[in-house]
């Protein structure tokens, strides 16, 4: 059974399992269902009839009908739903007097949901409304309830909460998760805090973008008697209160991570713990797990201690604080500040030079008024206020992998999350180094260590030029991506033989379970938990639907914030290319649109050149090359499709004849880009 969907068995199901394949339903517009399953060439067609209950993106086993010999598509039946991806739904609801009926928004085919009247929570006749499936048999409508009525006027809040809910995050949470959470209490055990090493009389502060609320780690800061250094990285003790099993920790899991959009957070925890108990807030006591070091004044480091701990953060920095003390050398903890600076640029040094590759990066956000409309753009760029606090984050991931790296139950590791990320796609690299060579980049791909010492020099040889963005967006996409998993490879992105998740456990539930991994091996009571890598995998696929989310939500307000442009010419440059056009992403607001191949008939007829990462005119010799500088127009942008449609400028310096084709001249501009080829 592939390990991607939970082993699960329908008792009613007659054939044995080996007769079933395990796939993830993909319903289209008309209706048609399609399975696809990994390592399979070719999907599995389903009837609406045969879907059984199952919905779009649900994980669901299938048996095939007919001879899959034959030729032709290949047909089945879904057996049973293994997995929902959406339980929550966005529409409207049909009220009579004797019952009502739920419309979903949802562009995909499904069946309308019976709501009973005593659970239309307020909703009336015609209302957008939130429902939850509750109920669902066999050959039966879906049975459900009215979780929310919506504010039809607000636009962006349903166009938010519709992009949550359909890759399958909850908003909200159950009366009962939230009970649970506010019978925590709110004050520290003293009987706990005597079996944690007491940090509270050391000088300790958060560093955090300027509008965060929930805190997940603080450092300390402490000279020793023989003149090293006590660093300690101290991480929110979140499975204190989040314990296996309880509903807290199923509400968790189920979202795996907070998925952060460009106006809200929709938390992988309640309030009262992502925001108040587990944040580890100025002038509070808090419990933590910690990863402790000490370092000599070159920057050594001597001994590294991991355990529980109690602590007193006694300042709240935002990184341009912390900043602006790098840079003047001046103002409140600046000796203490200054000298985790110098730790953390000399970490960073080493990491490079042992191989992690130097993407570096720019965070593109929007500035938004009160009612959560953009109004413009902000860059916010990786300083060393950034790199100080990664550094040291890093440098606790990579201590505590290592430590559970060394344990051994029964002869066999300790089953435990680490966060792996492959080498290279070698079909990817091939044509990014052909690419890069003619930017006189050379390659040296006859080891992966000798791959990332080239990146790194080809990164430091572009630092500047035109060329420097596109090529480190299309070396990004060579990359494998990072997940989680049990079997641990390492992490060749960032030149760690070891690496985990573990200081984020507010918004990431692999950290709650490295924690939890943790102290069973502090106490030396460790139970291996055998369903560790079908925990890794439900994790990694949350993490990679958060990112789609976010990616969507983004797109939304880039759609939103140009739609007030129609028919402005902006200064562009081109961001991606494919058989049917090339992405354009405007330099100022930094919004990606589509320049449709339609639209170039006119001038000449282009080819896509996959290898150039170009379109090139038959006649002409006129490309559209990534990273080339133009000027577009803004023709449509649509809301519903979160797309945004551009028209390419003529320049006004290029030659026109009024012929039946416009001959265009072959120079091109070469300038920045962002993404690589789509």
């Amino acid at each position: 059974m592939p390990r991607n969907v939970k082993n699960t068995k329908s008792k009613k199901n007659k054939n044995a399992e080996s007769d079933l394949v395990y796939g993830v339903l993909d319903v289209t517009r008309s209706g048609m269902g399609y399975v696809i399953v990994e390592g399979r060439e070719n999907d599995i067609m389903i009837r609406s009839n045969d879907f059984n209950t199952a919905m779009n993106g649900d994980k669901v086993s299938v048996r095939i009908i007919g001879d899959p010999q034959k030729a032709g598509r290949v047909q089945g039946v879904v057996e049973e739903v293994l997995e929902r991806k959406q339980s929550q739904f966005l529409g409207k609801i049909d009220v009579s007097q004797n019952f009502a009926f739920f419309i979903a928004d949802s562009g995909k085919s499904m069946p309308d949901i019976y709501i009973p009247l005593n659970k239309l929570n307020g909703a009336k006749d015609k209302d957008r409304v939130s429902v939850k499936v509750t109920q669902w048999e066999k050959n039966k409508k879906p049975q459900g309830e009215v979780l929310q009525v919506m504010n039809a006027s607000d636009e962006n809040d349903l166009a938010m909460k519709e992009l949550i809910m359909e890759a399958g995050f909850p908003i909200g949470f159950s009366d009962e998760v939230l009970e649970e959470s506010e019978r925590l209490p709110d004050t520290l055990s003293s009987k706990e805090i005597k079996k944690r090493k007491d940090f509270r009389d050391i000088l300790t502060f958060t560093i955090d973008p300027v509008d965060a609320r929930d805190f997940d780690d603080a450092i300390s800061y402490r000279v020793l008697k023989n003149g090293n250094y006590e660093i300690g990285v101290h991480i929110a003790d979140v499975s204190y209160y989040v314990v296996p099993g309880s509903e807290l920790d199923k509400a968790a899991f189920e979202r795996a991570t907070s998925v952060y959009l460009p106006d809200r957070v929709n938390p992988m925890l309640p309030e009262r713990i992502s925001n108040g108990l587990c944040s580890l807030r100025p002038k509070e006591d808090k419990f933590t797990f910690s990863a402790v070091f000490e370092i000599n004044t070159k920057g050594d480091i001597k001994k590294t201690w991991i355990g529980k701990t109690a602590i007193h953060s006694d300042h709240r920095f935002s990184y341009e604080e912390v900043q602006e003390i790098i840079e003047k050398k001046e103002g409140f903890c600046a000796e203490e500040i200054l000298l985790l600076n110098k730790f953390a640029q000399r970490f960073r040094k080493q990491r490079f030079k042992k191989g992690a590759i130097n993407f570096s990066s720019v965070e593109v956000r929007f500035k938004l008024d009160e009612n959560g409309k953009p109004i413009g753009v902000v860059l916010k760029e990786s300083k060393e206020a950034h790199q100080l606090i990664e550094e040291f984050m890093l440098l606790a991931n990579r201590a505590v992998a290592e430590a559970a790296a060394k344990v051994k139950v029964h002869k066999k590791l300790v089953p435990f999350p680490y966060r792996i990320h492959d080498t290279p796609d070698e079909d990817k690299l091939k044509p990014f180094v052909e690419f890069a060579k003619k930017y006189g980049h050379k390659f040296d791909t006859s080891s992966p260590e000798n791959i990332s010492a080239s990146f790194n020099q080809l990164l430091e040889d572009a630092r500047g030029k035109p060329e420097q963005h596109v090529l480190e967006q299309l070396g990004i996409r060579t990359m494998a991506k990072a997940v989680y998993s049990s079997e641990n490879i390492g992490h060749y992105g960032l030149g760690f033989e070891h690496y985990t998740h573990f200081t984020s456990p507010i918004r990431r539930y692999p950290d709650v379970l490295v924690h939890r991994v943790m102290e069973q091996i502090l106490n030396e009571e460790i139970e291996p938990d055998k369903k560790m890598e079908e925990k890794c995998k439900h994790c990694s696929d949350r993490e990679r639907a958060a990112m789609e989310t976010e990616r969507a939500a983004n797109k939304y307000k880039q759609v939103e914030f140009m739609k007030d442009k129609l028919g402005e010419e902006f200064d562009g440059v081109i961001s991606g290319v494919s058989s049917f056009g090339f992405w354009v992403e405007t330099v100022e607001h930094k919004c990606e649109g589509l320049v449709s191949i339609n639209s170039l008939f006119e001038f000449d007829d282009f080819r896509h050149m996959e290898s150039d990462y170009c379109l090139s005119g038959k006649r002409s010799g006129r490309t559209f090359r990534m990273g080339d500088k133009i000027k577009i127009k803004v023709v449509a942008a649509n809301l519903t499709k979160r797309q945004l449609d551009y028209q390419w400028i003529l320049p006004a310096n290029s030659i026109e004849e009024k012929s039946s084709k416009l001959r265009i001249g072959k120079s091109t501009v070469k300038t920045k880009g962002k993404k690589n080829s789509k």
